[in-house]
């Protein structure tokens, strides 16, 4: 499926749903083990395989740098977002400036 920026997809095996925030061509993007697929698409249920059970949290980017993709989680669930078997980290908060 070729991404596009305000894309809305969700997982097959949990309630993960995200948002493109930036695409990037030829990705392979997986919630809990399996493709993503557009809301609205009917798709058979699928267990989260091993591995690939770590949580999404609702509000929070996740961002693969290298690769030029940026989603943004807006219900959370139970299975972890990847690249084909590389898990996507949530992007950490920025520090605020120090105030004297």
């Amino acid at each position: 499926m070729e991404l596009k920026t305000g894309m809305r997809l969700r997982s097959v095996s949990d309630a993960t749903e995200v948002i493109v925030v930036r695409a990037a061509a030829g990705v392979d993007l997986r919630c809990g083990g399996h493709p993503m697929v557009q809301q609205g698409t009917e798709a058979a249920a699928e267990p989260i395989l091993p591995g690939f059970d770590g949580e999404t949290m609702m509000g929070k980017r996740y961002v693969d740098a290298e690769v030029g993709i940026e989603l943004l989680c807006t219900k959370s669930g139970t299975g972890a977002l990847s690249l084909g078997e590389t898990l996507l980290p949530a992007l950490g908060a920025k520090p605020l400036p120090a105030s004297d």
